[in-house]
């Protein structure tokens, strides 16, 4: 809380004290601050804490932070629209804050917040789902239920992400790190040529259909490793092994329009399709299918 971080005094309703700012958000005390909470440690000299005010509007702005939502597709291939996202307008609120420090009275602070938008919205996606570049299909035992749970956990990290212009996709930084946190299990992986168990095992599955789909599309690949021993989900030569603290799958987006990601699993089949504008000038590539 910010009253245990400072020591600031907890709005009871009563009246304030004097040199006292009271904080508000839609009208409401979010906390209650002193003006010495903030200055500096040279008596009489009438500047801010610089550190203490930072380290405040930080904490200030983690509670009060709400994240966008990107438009999406669901199964039905419906659009899901964007939400718009908001932070603290920290300019605005430094400038409100400095007029009352260097006051002489106590005062109330609305805080002011900014929109944050999200990178894709509706309009966006309306033009991406329309053509399709790239596409591979994998089979995996869904009976093994383990395995399964972490490749539909990678799946989803993965679908409906857009590719911009330009940009670089890292497998590891949009799937993020495999933990217990995030519901993934113990599975087979391979570790030096040997069957081991592991957090996150089997995802080197997505990784791979992602390989072969984004090949498939002509996509510049930028970084891929394969398994150090060979994989039955995948031709020969085909995997992309992927690890938290090891190797990863890159490709760059050379085309000049967005691509999207379409990921989903149905029954023991692994899709992944490759998405963009009508306008896309692009080149696919041949691929040797997977073996069913």
């Amino acid at each position: 809380m910010l009253s245990w971080l400072f020591g600031l005094m907890v709005f009871t309703g009563q009246m304030l004290p004097q040199d006292t700012l009271s904080i508000t958000k839609d009208g409401r005390t979010i906390s209650v601050v002193r003006r010495t909470e903030f200055s500096n440690q040279y008596p009489g000299l009438p500047f801010i804490a610089e550190k203490k005010y930072n380290s405040f509007l930080d904490h200030l702005n983690q509670q009060l932070t709400v994240a966008p939502e990107n438009a999406k597709l669901d199964n039905y291939e419906n659009i899901v629209s964007e939400k718009v996202g908001y932070q603290v307008h920290r300019k605005a609120f430094t400038e409100q804050f400095y007029a009352f420090y260097f006051g002489n009275s106590s005062a109330t602070l609305e805080i002011p917040m900014l929109p944050v938008y999200p990178r894709v919205d509706s309009e966006l996606l309306a033009e991406l789902k329309s053509k399709r570049i790239g596409r591979y299909v994998t089979s995996f035992n869904s009976g093994n239920k383990t395995r399964t749970n972490n490749i539909k956990l990678a799946v989803n990290a993965i679908n409906n992400y857009v590719i911009f212009p330009g940009e670089k996709f890292s497998f590891n930084r949009v799937v993020g790190k495999r933990t217990a946190e995030k519901g993934y299990l113990r599975a087979p992986v391979i570790v030096r040529g040997e069957y081991a168990e592991d957090i996150g095992g089997g995802i080197c599955q997505v990784s791979s259909t992602l390989f072969n789909a984004v090949d498939n599309a002509g996509l510049q690949i930028v970084q891929r490793f394969s398994h150090s021993k060979e994989v039955p989900y995948i031709p020969k030569g085909r995997d992309a092994t992927v690890s938290w603290y090891g190797p990863d799958f890159e490709f760059k987006n050379k085309y000049n329009q967005p691509v999207l990601i379409r990921a989903r699993t149905m029954g023991n089949l692994l899709i992944i399709k490759l998405y963009s504008s009508e306008v896309i000038n692009y080149l696919p590539k041949k691929v040797p299918g997977a073996p069913y």
